[in-house]
């Protein structure tokens, strides 16, 4: 990316301003929290992944003399049939209450049922072995397809699909079907020359953020509680707390820690409401801390999907018609991403003629979450693997394929929406243009088989609300306080943000994460929204203070506010033929501290869209595959913090090359998960990697004064079907099915 001369900050490599305190062991995570008297939490989970809870005997546990409290469900508040958003998903109050602590069934090994408060952890995990639960063993249903069928396990009696807008009238696992069409598609399959279809299957992936889920709770006589919490919405954990606690949100307050990972998987609350609960009855700080186990059996992963791809392209190698059905796995309650899947699919691409059905599907396994881009990735494998296909049978670069469909300003997005300003085409034209692409692959060194891969992919973006307050001090420097969890370093690019507008440096900008009594409302972390809207509000904010200064200024020289200028920094005007000229800092001491305060809720985010390139080898006895060398090429709009939009990209890359060659749930047939740890639940490591290359392409975003779209996302949407592309090719044998591990590569070619 070249050098930008038009901004002084934005587009600078300053260090992040928390770094020292992350470097140092200074900065304070979730679980540092500690206060004398402090009870420890723990939660006793099902063993069993579909049961009818018949009763729970929490006595002899009350009676050990190191427990202050028990619950169970009976202890929350009822709460209605309620669709509330949460972050980048809707949810059911009800199911979210329920998920929390099991009522009537226990829906998936490691779904709470109870929970205990004493003076130390050990003793309360020795009085979880003490709670008697009467359990009614029921069948799981641990695939989607199974679960769609008729004779299926129901898990939730009162689920009656909506399909299209009409509810039906009977009890089934499948929650919705929702569709997208235009155009006709047998007119548009009978002038293809060429059609393939094919079906796709991905495991049950998780998030793999290193930190826990944690909460300590404090509940004051006056009727106020305080919430310590790793997540990624300070904001979103207030009103979930809220509504399945039924308290005013004014009684609240959230304190987000600093947070080791989310990825989407931090939004919404596990074990928050238990906490708070047991302060509110033992009138003690109660702290929990999840262990890695409860993690993967008790919170939200990523669905796995069953999903079917049709494309069919004449001879020019345009595409005439394409269809896709999606079941996306929701968990034991629905809600999965399949929306955002189907929307995501085929959306690089100008398609006249085109169908996408899609499916949320109930079955025993924790309810799904968000895990970055969501849906997109499943999605995106199916889709860019077809196309792949399609070029191979066409016999055509698919780079030129892309050339030649892909979409662009004015185009309508498969869900309805005309594209504004989008930078697709640049990204592919990055790729074709890059030596990577350039250079040619030796395709069988040493006996091993080597090939290279391409896919694209899209993520919408997202806006929403977000609150910024900037103070100036006497000494020129200010604090910016912002309500977004920082993540990924949005601490630097807010700040930046805020400095271009002011003309400082963004070393004079010392940024903070406020709790929810000290910032106005923001949402999430999520969605790749935190630049582009906290970003604005930042701006405004700064703007703001901008004008305030020009009014200190203009008082201090006796004339009107709009005699003066503000330029890189400096106010300038003219009286009686003589310039005048002050500094920021000058400025700064004249006025005193000044405030300014803002909360926006920005559109325009602005399409995210990515190519990437692959080349790896395969090991022919072992089935192993070895990444090479991987580019990823990504138009960011404008990037703030080169660096950190860098990093995105390669983190994205990272969880990429998990999810397509190594990780996933695997399940025995009674529903338990056979590798809830780190040992087993195989992440990439720095040895699986290679150096990821990237190219940030900037295609400006007329939304945002500085152009900035979502860049966090967008990276690992296209990864899977890259990866899989580049084995396919290698091997000469079609992967359709996820983690591509060494046994699968074996049996795909035959070896076993």
């Amino acid at each position: 990316m070249a050098e930008n001369k038009e901004f002084k900050v934005i587009g600078t490599r300053p260090i992040r301003h928390d770094g020292i305190d992350k470097v140092t062991g200074r900065a304070a995570y979730g679980a540092d929290i500690h206060f004398p008297d402090m009870l420890h939490g723990k939660v006793l989970r099902s063993p069993y992944a579909h049961a009818r809870i018949s009763s729970i005997d929490v006595s002899k546990a009350a009676s050990h003399p190191a427990i202050k409290c028990v619950i169970t469900s009976e202890d929350l508040p009822l709460v209605e049939d309620t669709i509330t958003e949460l972050g980048e998903t809707v949810i059911n109050l009800k199911h979210l209450s329920d998920n929390i602590l099991a009522s009537d069934k226990a829906l998936y090994k490691g779904h709470p049922v109870a929970a205990v408060a004493a003076t130390d952890p050990y003793a309360a995990e020795e009085a979880l072995d003490m709670i008697e639960v009467d359990y009614e063993i029921l069948e799981p249903v641990l695939d989607v397809r199974q679960a769609m069928e008729p004779d299926a396990p129901v898990l939730h009696e009162s689920l009656k699909t909506e399909s299209i807008g009409k509810k039906g009238d009977q009890s089934q696992n499948v929650a919705s079907h929702s569709q997208m069409k235009h155009g006709d598609l047998e007119t548009g399959f009978a002038a293809a020359d060429v059609i393939v279809e094919r079906d796709f299957s991905t495991a049950t992936i998780h998030q793999g953020y290193i930190e826990t889920h944690n909460a300590t709770a404090q509940y004051n006589e006056d009727g106020e509680l305080t919430v310590w919490c790793s997540t990624q919405g300070a904001f979103g954990v207030r009103d979930q707390l809220s509504k399945i606690l039924k308290m005013p949100v004014s009684k609240i307050k959230v304190v987000p820690m600093e947070i080791g990972g989310g990825f989407g998987g931090k939004v919404q609350v596990y074990i928050k409401p238990i906490a708070a609960l047991l302060a509110m009855k033992t009138r003690k700080p109660v702290k929990m801390t999840m262990t890695r186990t409860e993690v993967f059996e008790g919170t939200g992963p990523a669905p796995g999907s069953y999903i079917r791809v049709k494309l069919g392209a004449d001879t020019t190698g345009k595409i005439t018609a394409a269809e896709a059905h999606l079941v996306f796995e929701a968990g034991a309650y629905p809600g999965s991403a399949v929306g955002a899947g189907s929307l995501c699919i085929f959306a690089p691409y100008k398609i006249d003629n085109l169908q996408i059905d899609g499916y949320d599907v109930v079955l025993n396994k924790p309810k799904s979450s968000a895990y970055r881009a969501p849906g997109a990735p499943n999605a995106c494998f199916a889709s860019e693997c077809v196309i792949d296909e399609i070029c191979q049978k066409l016999d055509m670069d698919p780079i030129e394929f892309r050339l030649i469909n892909g979409a662009k300003e004015g185009d309508r997005r498969c869900d309805g929406p005309i594209y504004p300003k989008i930078g697709y085409l640049e990204t592919v034209e990055a790729a074709q243009n890059h030596h990577h692409y350039a250079e040619s692959i030796d395709i069988k060194p040493n006996g091993k088989l080597r090939g290279r891969g391409v896919a694209s992919g899209f993520w919408m973006n997202g806006g929403g609300r977000s609150s910024v307050t900037i103070n100036v001090n006497t000494d020129g420097r200010i604090n910016l306080i912002e309500g977004s969890t920082d993540i990924g370093g949005t601490r630097a690019s807010i700040a930046m943000q805020a400095a271009e507008v002011l003309g400082i440096s963004a070393e004079d900008v010392m940024p903070a994460v406020g709790d929810t009594d000290s910032v106005g409302y923001t949402g999430v972390t999520g969605g790749s929204r935190t630049t582009f809207a906290t970003g604005i509000a930042a701006i405004n904010a700064a703007e703001d203070i901008r004008a305030q200064m020009i009014g200190v200024a203009a008082k201090h020289w006796e004339l009107r506010p709009s005699d003066v200028r503000f330029e890189d920094g400096i106010f300038l005007a003219q009286k009686n033929g003589d310039a005048l000229r002050m500094t920021f800092k000058e400025v700064a001491a004249a006025g005193g501290p000044l405030v300014g305060s803002v909360t926006a809720s920005p559109g325009g985010a602005g399409n995210g869209f990515a190519t990437h390139i692959v080349d790896l080898e395969v090991d022919p006895e072992t089935g192993k595959v070895d990444i090479l060398r991987y580019t990823a090429i990504q138009d960011v709009g404008r990037a703030i913090h080169p660096s950190y939009a860098e990093g995105q990209v390669e983190g994205g890359v990272a969880q990429g090359v998990g999810w397509a060659l190594s990780e996933g749930y695997l399940y025995n047939d009674e529903g338990h998960m056979t590798n809830a740890s780190f040992l087993d639940y195989r992440m990439p490591t720095s040895y699986d990697l290679p150096s990821i290359e990237t190219v940030l392409v900037e295609v400006p975003n007329p939304g945002h004064p500085y152009g900035v779209r979502g860049a966090g996302e967008v990276p690992l949407v296209p990864p899977l079907a890259a990866i899989a592309n580049a084995v396919s090719r290698a091997i000469g044998v079609r992967m359709t099915e996820l983690p591509m591990s060494p046994d699968r590569v074996l049996q795909a070619m035959g070896s076993i």
